[in-house]
């Protein structure tokens, strides 16, 4: 792949800021759930562990879009309002849905940081290497997610699929706008 230029650094930087806050905000909602109507104090505890990740993930693209001046998504309130809801309502659904919401957006961050990956240079040796660790993070997110689990099996793949779809058009909609 060609080398990223300084507008595809903005994309990167636009759109994966949205996703890791888009990511903070699915974890909200799962706790909103998980302290409100379901009761699962096991489920809650790794949630809690996995949106510490997402937390970290975000500030550093907070930071990267203050310190180059970048315009996040105008999507923003829109994509926080989805995500609260996206997660309280996978965990109405069971712990099953819950995980799957999270091993279906790993599923797609994994293949969108690496198309990243492949795309920056040594000009961009920090970004690269922290796109690097936060795909190693949300891997493990997702291999967690399908240990404690998470399934695509019967009415479970409609969910993947929905959660896939609507995570895709959310990166394309946030790379331009």
């Amino acid at each position: 792949m060609k080398r990223a230029n300084k507008k595809k650094i903005e994309e990167f930087i636009r759109v994966d800021h949205a996703g890791e806050r888009g990511a903070v905000k699915i974890y909200e909602g799962q706790l909103l759930a998980l302290n409100t109507f379901v009761k699962n104090d096991k489920l809650k505890k790794i949630i809690e562990e996995m949106k510490i990740h997402e937390k970290e993930h975000r500030d550093f693209f907070e930071n990267e879009i203050k310190k180059r001046n970048i315009a996040p998504t105008k999507f923003l309130p829109l994509w926080d309002l989805l995500g609260v809801g996206l997660g309280f309502g996978s965990t109405l659904l069971g712990k099953k849905a819950a995980m799957l919401c999270t091993a279906s957006v790993e599923e797609v961050i994994d293949e969108h940081y690496l198309n990243q990956i492949k795309q920056l240079d040594n000009s961009e040796k920090i970004l690269k290497e922290k796109i690097i660790k936060f795909r190693e993070d949300e891997l493990n997110h997702k291999d967690i997610a399908y240990e404690k689990g998470a399934t695509k099996k019967g009415p479970y793949s409609i969910l993947d699929k929905l959660i896939k779809t609507g995570s895709k058009i959310a990166i394309n909609i946030s790379e331009k706008i």
